[in-house]
């Protein structure tokens, strides 16, 4: 079994390029540090480290452990942390990952109150929009956004939050601009500015949608996000066609109108991992994104 404590010196040394930058960092010898490189390369029976001048490269082999030891050395990281959390009486750590517009239309509001009604609480904050493969690399709770037939994986549970209907965002000035709504198809001949570079579930939503209206969207500008389609959309330059949530915060000179026969509509979970599901934090934050989606019904 690997010593944990000889992989933080080896990722020290590949860190610091030399031994006698490690010690210095670490505050050991010289000797010591040598000691350890010695004893981790015997245990793995591999060439982690060559000469490089005065210095250390890692090897190929050691380029591998390296980023090995990254995920293992957080993974230990975060157990101290919890262990130090547990003998203060602090009620422990949650990490939260969320996608672009429900970081600024929810999260400001749910981290408020957990840190409110929870002050002892540390939050990891996670800007992420898909969920990892690696169970190990996912967050304790994670908003996301999926189809029918969610499965969250073995070991979470998904929690339905919402289902966000998409709206059109036109220049004011636009035929559209005073319309409250109006058919998918009505758009089929515009100038469109796309919205999602990374190419999602949100846009294949989308398409799926302009499909079922009979026309495909003739996308004139590719934008690599929400903000910056809106900002093209106030400057005139056309139209965009994203989630409600997307457009809670739209500049002037813009006019959203709501999008009917068909109404593109993406759903929006909660996965919980099944570990911490019954902490005081989890079912916090579980119940300030429920609060978030459904204002009107906030105690």
């Amino acid at each position: 079994m690997l010593d944990v404590h000889r992989l933080r010196v080896f990722r020290s040394v590949v860190a610091s390029g030399s031994v006698q930058a490690a010690a210095a960092n670490l505050g050991y010898t010289p000797s010591a540090i040598s000691q350890h490189l010695t004893a981790l390369q015997r245990e793995t029976g591999l060439t982690l480290l060559a000469r490089a001048g005065r210095g250390l490269r890692p090897t190929a082999a050691g380029h591998a452990l390296a980023a090995e030891a990254d995920r293992v050395l957080a993974r230990v990281g975060a157990a101290e942390s919890l262990i130090a959390d547990l003998r203060t009486g602090r009620t422990g750590a949650l990490s939260i990952a969320y996608f672009a517009s429900v970081g600024a239309a929810w999260m400001p509001l749910v981290v408020r109150r957990i840190l409110t009604e929870l002050p002892g609480v540390r939050l990891d904050l996670q800007l992420r929009e898909h969920i990892p493969d690696s169970r190990e690399e996912r967050a304790d709770v994670q908003v996301v956004v999926a189809g029918g037939g969610f499965d969250p994986g073995s070991g979470f549970t998904a929690h339905h939050l919402l289902d966000d209907p998409y709206v059109a965002v036109v220049p004011a000035g636009h035929r559209l601009a005073d319309r409250q709504e109006t058919d998918l198809a009505d758009l089929a001949d515009e100038r469109w500015i796309d919205n999602d570079v990374a190419r999602g579930w949100c846009r294949t939503n989308l398409l799926e949608a302009c499909t079922a209206a009979g026309f495909s969207p003739a996308f004139r500008v590719e934008a690599h996000d929400y903000r910056t389609a809106l900002a093209f959309v106030a400057a005139g330059i056309g139209l965009t066609v994203l989630p409600a949530l997307g457009a809670a915060d739209v500049p002037d000179g813009v006019a959203c109108v709501r999008l009917v026969r068909p109404t593109p509509t993406r759903s929006v979970h909660v996965v919980v991992h099944d570990a911490v599901e019954h902490t005081p934090a989890a079912r916090m934050a579980v119940a300030a994104l429920r609060d978030a989606a459904h204002p009107a019904h906030a105690r």
